[in-house]
């Protein structure tokens, strides 16, 4: 039998590496993008095929809307199918800093990645699933632990999630009746290479009880949730948030 086929941006390292390698393990071929292709794709390319997995890798910059169509003709031309989205490149803020310092063009920028491109990436993807009869089809969107928690110096990234989430939740009132099911994963605090530059930060933040669980959070913990939501367990449940944070988003007194 044909195996089902997952893409999954941003994932030659990291939070989308975890993904893929975690849905080569539950069955699933893989296709996966970056906008960087360096010696990480090879890695995760290995990883993919170790676990018995096709794979296919295209170079791709997420907030170049008029791409979008090629990455997903690529995907049914080597696979002819697709059953699974997850929508998980994304950036942080180029520049940390005040607030009402921010720069119209650094806020566009993030946005475009974090927002726009996801978005409009997604609308590509549906529009060519609803051309094609798959079995199960999923769309995943991560987003983070800062849609609801603010950070001012970083409030361009905090928006873009934000946005996102209701995106999310929009796209999955309109695709239910198509029998898609779309979910949103919020990561907490992710042992990442986008987070190793202010790793001493949340080492002294999560000591001091930041994090309930009291660690960081890994990759393969988002890995593991993505590949639960794609088991068709919680098809009922379209349009939820699940939380991969050890209880940080928890409102406490």
């Amino acid at each position: 039998m044909t195996r089902p086929v997952a893409l999954i941006t941003g994932a030659r390292r990291g939070i989308g590496r975890a993904i893929a390698v975690s849905l080569a393990q539950a069955g699933y071929d893989i296709a996966f993008t970056d906008i960087v292709a360096d010696a990480a794709v090879d890695e995760t390319t290995a990883a993919l095929e170790a676990e018995g997995a096709q794979s296919l890798f295209v170079a791709h910059d997420v907030a170049a809307t008029e791409s979008h169509a090629g990455v997903i003709d690529a995907v049914y031309a080597r696979f002819g199918r697709l059953d699974c989205f997850v929508s998980n490149a994304g950036i942080g803020t180029p520049v940390r800093g005040d607030m009402l310092d921010l720069a119209p063009e650094t806020f566009d920028h993030v946005l475009g990645v974090n927002l726009r491109g996801a978005a409009f990436l997604s609308q590509c993807v549906a529009r060519a699933m609803l051309k094609r009869e798959e079995g199960g089809r999923t769309i995943i969107f991560i987003t983070s632990a800062s849609t609801e928690m603010v950070s001012p110096d970083r409030a361009d990234y905090c928006v873009s999630k934000a946005a996102l989430s209701m995106w999310s939740k929009n796209l999955a009132m309109r695709l239910a009746p198509e029998g898609f099911v779309v979910f949103e994963v919020r990561p907490g605090i992710i042992r990442t290479d986008m987070t190793a530059v202010v790793a001493a930060k949340y080492d002294r933040r999560i000591a001091e009880g930041l994090v309930p669980a009291g660690r960081w959070g890994e990759p393969a913990d988002v890995g593991r949730l993505v590949t639960g939501l794609v088991s068709g367990a919680f098809a009922f449940s379209t349009g939820s948030v699940f939380a991969v944070d050890g209880g940080l988003l928890v409102p406490r007194l």
